[in-house]
């Protein structure tokens, strides 16, 4: 895709959309459409800083857990969420609305020793899913010039914690008489994974880039160590990434926590980009893995109400300059820092000066 060089009127508004935090951003003259420069993005030949409006959220009604946990996103009619509601195991999760979303009531695990997985497992039959209907549903809300963001909630350890509640997961990835057991439940569950991604494939073929949750780690520390993660969970989750890749597809980890020291895991597992919460230092790990990840990093901190349009556009091209680097590219981070999430730094001044600074420096 050859591209002309940064012309200034493209810093024209030709409309806005709304990013994942609901606030409003500006739509400049693109040169291309947002879809083609996030493809561009994760071929590493990008063309301006992704910073969210770039693409749209996907998750479809057909997936029970999407239900599960009120985080339908697609073109089917809207439904309250319920209060509670079956996942694809058929496991109960509750409706939280003060918090808007859902979870499962601790205290009742369906097993709490991971032996007994395969005996108390009842899989989810995935062939029986009304998939043309969605699909049908879905056709207009796929036919987009933006990007294409699937999202797959509980992923690998998430989905320990759903049957086995959260402190008999963490004994059961350290107990050497449950190791086994959990490589072994890891592996079918890939099976199961791949089932599914290989029918939301076929069923919505627009779809660009799997997001998929499985969170590691709290404000302070990851929940396990590397070299646990490493032996456990990289082995199941490469071979989702595999299968993603296979298809022409990209894959997007979303985990939350002080999880930096995991990074090289991410990496060993085939993820393409992960976006930290602002406990992470976005700009150390991008320093040190982001030749081999996409980071999503931070700028440094800047009052976008009291501030100076002058100093906004200053640290928007401090940005740019030092993290907008064709060899080694990156995007804009979804979160900022424990007060802002990462749309509250783009301000209309800082925005402009992003886009326009961005195009320049991956011209290079």
């Amino acid at each position: 895709m050859a591209l002309p060089k940064f012309d200034p009127k493209e810093v024209k508004v030709v409309g806005e959309k709304a990013n994942r935090f609901g606030v409003s951003l500006p739509l400049y003259d693109f040169p291309c459409t947002p879809r083609e420069a996030y493809r561009a993005l994760y071929e590493r030949r990008p063309v301006w800083q992704m910073t969210g409006i770039e693409y749209q959220m996907f998750a479809p009604r057909v997936n029970p857990d999407n239900v599960a946990r009120a985080m339908v996103v697609d073109g089917s009619p809207f439904v309250e969420p319920p209060h509670t509601e079956k996942d694809m195991f058929g496991l109960d999760w509750e409706y939280v609305p003060s918090v808007g979303g859902s979870i499962i009531h601790p205290g009742h695990p369906l097993f709490e020793d991971a032996n007994d997985w395969e005996k108390k497992i009842v899989w989810p039959d995935v062939d029986s899913w009304d998939w043309e209907k969605n699909a049908e549903q879905n056709k207009s809300y796929l036919d987009t010039n933006y990007w294409t963001q699937c999202w797959f909630q509980n992923g690998w350890f998430e989905r320990m914690i759903s049957f086995m509640d959260f402190e008999n997961a963490l004994v059961a990835l350290i107990d050497d008489d449950q190791q086994d057991a959990v490589k072994a439940f890891m592996n079918r569950l890939a099976d199961l994974y791949i089932d599914i991604l290989d029918h939301h494939f076929h069923y919505f073929p627009n779809i660009d880039e799997m997001y998929m949750h499985d969170d590691w780690g709290a404000q302070k520390e990851t929940f396990f160590s590397p070299e646990l993660c490493r032996e456990l969970i990289v082995p199941s989750m490469r071979r989702v990434t595999d299968f993603i890749h296979s298809k022409g597809k990209f894959a997007q980890l979303h985990s939350c926590g002080n999880i930096g020291k995991q990074v090289p895991n991410m990496i060993a597992a085939g993820w393409d980009a992960w976006s930290g919460q602002p406990m992470n230092d976005s700009q150390a790990i991008y320093a040190a893995h982001g030749d081999k990840i996409l980071i999503g990093v931070s700028p440094e901190d800047f009052d976008p109400v009291n501030d100076s349009e002058e100093r906004q556009r200053e640290v928007a091209r401090n940005y740019a300059e030092a993290f907008c680097n064709p060899k080694k590219p990156s995007y804009f981070g979804m979160y900022w820092n424990n007060k802002r999430n990462g749309a509250e730094a783009l301000t209309g001044a800082f925005r402009e000066e992003l886009y326009a600074t961005s195009r320049k420096c991956y011209e290079k």
